[in-house]
């Protein structure tokens, strides 16, 4: 399955789950050894590997017994900002989002009317 914006939480966590399973066959790793060197408990494993909610250090420990912590980068990578950026923030970078601008909805005419 590919995992997509229009699936679920829960159907992602789950799909997250079966291939996180998947390679820790591949690896040739019980749960079991594959808790104990993560240092989770092999219910914790089990309930990621079902798709159930997880605190992100267990995933992260799991993640690097599993080998795929380097994968992080590709998945999620560092945002530089771009030379304009710098030059306009005199090389400083942004700590913050300014928001949407024009995205403000439009104002409904005063009235005594509830109605209106």
């Amino acid at each position: 399955m590919k995992i997509s914006p229009l699936l679920t939480d829960e159907a992602i966590l789950a799909e997250l789950g079966q291939r996180l399973a998947r390679r820790r066959v591949e690896l040739e790793l019980t749960q079991a050894e594959a808790a104990d060197q993560a240092g989770l408990g092999k219910r914790t494993l089990e309930r990621i590997e079902a798709g159930e909610s997880t605190q992100l250090s267990s995933l992260l420990r799991l993640l690097r017994v599993l080998e795929l912590l380097p994968q992080l980068d590709q998945a999620i990578p560092a945002v530089t900002p771009g030379p304009m950026e710098l030059l306009r923030n005199r090389g400083k970078m942004r700590q913050r989002a300014p928001g949407r601008r024009g995205t403000k909805a439009p104002e409904r005419p005063w009235s005594w009317d509830k109605d209106a």
